[in-house]
């Protein structure tokens, strides 16, 4: 509307508005008149004059004359009659508002993390400095160790520094100037309706995201999945790392879905060779085998490459006080006889064979 157009009323309520006498912590618009190298002096129209400090020249050293900004007064009468305003805190101000705006919403932001710590992630949003926990990453960026390395664990955080990352703002509090970010709060949605596209017995593909001592973790389509270790192979498996490589794709088969993970199995996409291998034994046979284990209550021995069973401490003779360690030694090869056969049960027991 053209000041033509407006009452008397409204002119003298506009008049009004622009002589208000200036506030600290009031955010105030205005134009800038110049830029020089030590302040930067903005119009405020009928309220004065403001002076961006030295300080601040740097952060606006963009700013141009006649251009419009935003700024928050600080003081309101400096010696040289001019207004003490900052651009910084109006843009942080602004920012905060945002940020809280954002967090009632739950909308997904992207974040650019400038730097990491073993604790997470570092990253300004709004010109305002937030932290993205390693606990609120997502399966696909969770940094998997073993034994909790924290150097390993900042060695991978840093491989995310200058990447873009979609998050939800977890927390946020403009008084003690916490902003915290999450990840996986970003990708839950996504997360509930692939969620409900899989079910138990699926086969699946991911990329293996990490390899400990208990296993193997795995990223399917965002999900986490978990390839316990005694799931990796039909064979006993001592050390993961030598059945996959972290950045590895593999296929595996759902066994259970848990609230937020998959387990998985990559020895069930596979015959078990444990069953046609006992299929050559029968009960009575004499066998011969290799000790693997001995423990209190008897030895393990592999009597085929799949089959492994068990020589009781009951079946040693001389009662319950013998130790299997004064009869077995590891790797060594001896005669013995098949017992029982428990194929339900994945069981095979056996005795020392009788010399003649």
């Amino acid at each position: 509307m053209a000041k033509a157009d407006l009452t008397m009323d409204e002119l003298l309520a506009q008049a009004d508005e622009s002589s208000k006498q200036l506030t600290a912590g009031e955010t105030v618009d205005g134009k800038v008149l110049s830029v020089k190298k030590h302040e930067i002096l903005v119009d405020l129209g009928a309220r004065g004059i403001g002076l961006v400090p030295r300080r601040e020249v740097s952060f606006s050293k963009q700013l141009k004359e006649g251009e419009e900004v935003t700024a928050s007064v600080i003081d309101t009468e400096l010696d040289s009659g001019y207004s003490l305003l900052s651009l910084r805190k109006a843009v942080k101000d602004k920012g905060w508002d945002d940020i809280l705006a954002k967090l009632e919403d739950g909308e997904i932001i992207e974040i650019t993390p400038y730097d990491a710590n073993r604790g997470g992630l570092l990253a300004e949003f709004e010109d305002i400095r937030g932290f993205l926990p390693v606990s609120q990453l997502s399966a696909e960026h969770y940094p998997r160790v073993g034994s909790s390395d924290k150097d390993e664990i900042l060695q991978k955080l840093n491989v995310l520094v200058g990447n873009p990352i979609k998050v939800r703002i977890l927390d946020a509090d403009k008084r003690t100037n916490k902003l915290i970010f999450s990840e996986k709060e970003a990708v839950k949605d996504g997360l509930a309706e692939r969620f409900e596209t899989l079910k138990v017995g699926d086969t699946v593909q991911g990329v293996v995201t990490g390899v400990v001592d208990f296993g193997v973790f795995v990223n399917v389509d965002g999900i986490e999945g978990l390839i316990h270790i005694s799931e990796i192979s039909w064979e006993r498996v001592n050390n993961p790392n030598e059945y996959v490589k972290v950045g590895q794709t593999v296929e595996a088969k759902i066994i259970a879905i848990d609230k937020d993970r998959l387990s998985l199995s990559m020895k069930q996409l596979t015959e078990d060779p444990w069953l046609s291998e006992v299929s050559k034994f029968n009960t009575g046979d004499k066998v011969e085998g290799t000790v693997t284990r001995v423990t209190p209550f008897g030895a393990f021995v592999q009597i085929s490459p799949a089959v492994e069973a068990l020589v009781h401490v009951s079946e040693l003779g001389g009662g319950s006080d013998i130790d299997p360690e004064t009869i077995f030694t590891l790797n060594e090869r001896k005669e013995f006889k098949v017992l029982d056969i428990d194929k339900d049960n994945r069981k095979i027991s056996l005795s020392l064979a009788s010399k003649k």
